[in-house]
């Protein structure tokens, strides 16, 4: 039995959404994204496993619907996964195994914008040039909007929601272009979990800062 046999059934029509068949791909994608986004929101470290089953999900559907980048992006997030994973259990330092919440550094942000600007063009040419993709800008933003957001979700750094917020804001209209109706739908539930995820990261930097205070006084 070859790999496409095994892969074939997650490929057939399980239910249609205004006249689009959506596959299992898709269904499964829905729902293990859907939760991943909730377990980060709430920093449960159940996150990371289950992101990675999404990853290769999602690889499976972005391959089959032309958008390279966010697949190629797939196993660039299962590699952040494993790291994210470690840094998360890993990270806090002597005493403090548990990675705490932050916001980000001037020097962060310069890096991150650095490598989006760089990453978006370059990932641009290259799409429109050695690929037959119908939207090689969109794809190469979302693409390095979403790099951005992961390490900053690796590091918890508390604006990563914000990055999410807007790849998911691009997502939801070019997924809908590309009749990924469902995975559109489901970067719109994104979206809100994005503002979940960052008031309850902005509440778990407070407390330090809280704690701090009342030491002082």
């Amino acid at each position: 039995m070859s790999l496409a046999d095994i892969l074939d059934p997650l490929q057939q029509p399980l239910v249609t959404v205004l006249d689009t068949p959506v596959g299992w791909t898709e269904v499964l994608g829905f729902g293990s994204g859907a939760l991943c986004v909730w377990l980060v929101a709430r920093q449960h470290l159940a996150n990371w496993p289950i992101g990675i089953a999404n990853n290769l999900l999602f690889i499976l559907l972005f391959t089959q619907s032309g958008l390279y980048a966010d697949a190629g992006l797939q196993i660039v997030f299962i590699t952040l996964a494993a790291y994210g994973w470690w840094t998360w259990t890993h990270g806090g330092g002597p005493g403090s195994p548990d990675l705490p919440v932050r916001n980000t550094g001037r020097t962060e942000w310069v890096r991150l914008c650095a490598a989006g600007v760089l990453g978006t063009a370059g990932l641009t040419v290259l799409l429109d040039h050695a690929t037959d993709s119908t939207v090689p800008f969109w794809d190469a933003l979302t693409t390095a909007l979403s790099l951005a957001a992961t390490y900053g979700q690796c590091r918890k750094l508390v604006e990563s929601w914000w990055l999410w917020i807007a790849a998911d804001v691009v997502y939801i209209p070019l997924y809908a272009y590309k009749e990924l109706y469902l995975t559109s739908l489901l970067y719109a539930g994104f979206l809100a979990l994005c503002l979940v995820g960052l008031r309850n990261w902005k509440r778990d930097l407070q407390v330090p800062q809280r704690e701090l205070a009342e030491v002082a006084g």
